[in-house]
């Protein structure tokens, strides 16, 4: 800290630095001015109005009553938190289900926040993975204790006709077992099912080869998961957006389709 006895004092926070020239210290004056500018366009522009009121909706949802509630997992009976299972995976479904009721359009449940030291759907067969006994006894287990009790609870409130449930992953699970004794990533062929939405339940719309390695009849797409998505909740999948340039671009890609089997 400078000493203001001293007869050489000066205050360090108004000089610059002694190793910025004046050459470099111009040029920063001038990368602030470029700032400053950039500010003030964004400012008056329409993004800079969608960000206030984001931050506004945010502001409205952390400091809403009704928000806070439909989180307030003490409200429900013992029996049902019970239902759906006293871990992070059955609790999520049953916040889930809460916030349906309050009105929340778009939901998104992680199985796990990460896959590292934890019994996970990563099952590798290695540490810091899970092995297969570890998903078979585990994992699956209360999956699928919390995602029939999400279905049954929304059936049974009145909810599941006009709520799509969507389980998606981004790959499935070699056929062969590897040398650790676990499955690796494996993106040719895995499972995604529906409920609800318009769903009718019970069907299973193609088939794999015999160890699950390709698909053998009836295969989907990603995009043919979204055009099912688009088309449970009325959009139109022939529909076009409007995109930059005034060039419009189709809600799903040409020749991408929804699973009507589905629906039917």
């Amino acid at each position: 800290m400078a000493d203001p006895s001293k007869a050489d004092f000066k205050v360090p926070d108004l000089l610059p630095p002694d190793h910025i020239g004046t050459t470099r210290m111009s040029r920063r004056r001038r990368m602030r001015d470029i700032v400053d500018k950039t500010v003030k366009l964004f400012e008056a522009s329409e993004d800079a109005r969608l960000l206030d009121e984001n931050f506004h909706a945010a502001f409205r949802l952390m400091t809403s009553t009704q928000a806070r509630q439909a989180f307030d997992l003490s409200k429900e009976p013992l029996k049902v938190r019970e239902r759906y299972g006293m871990n992070r995976f059955g609790q999520c479904c049953l916040l889930a289900r809460r916030l349906v009721e309050s009105g929340v359009r778009f939901i998104t449940i992680n199985t796990f926040l990460t896959v590292f030291d934890e019994i996970t759907w990563d099952i590798h067969g290695s540490k810091p993975f899970t092995s297969i006994d570890g998903m078979k006894n585990i994992v699956a287990p209360m999956y699928d204790q919390a995602y029939s009790a999400l279905i049954e609870d929304l059936d049974q409130r009145g909810m599941l006709d006009s709520t799509l449930v969507a389980n998606l992953s981004e790959f499935g699970r070699t056929p062969k077992v590897n040398p650790a004794g676990g499955r690796d990533h494996w993106p040719q062929c895995f499972t995604v099912y529906f409920a609800g939405g318009g769903v009718q339940g019970g069907q299973v719309v193609g088939s794999s080869d015999p160890i699950g390695g390709t698909p053998a009849d009836r295969p989907v797409g990603p995009g043919d998961i979204v055009a099912t998505i688009f088309h449970s909740l009325g959009l139109d999948t022939e529909a076009h957006l409007p995109g930059p340039g005034g060039r419009p671009f189709p809600l799903v890609d040409f020749g991408e389709e929804p699973i009507r089997e589905l629906f039917a």
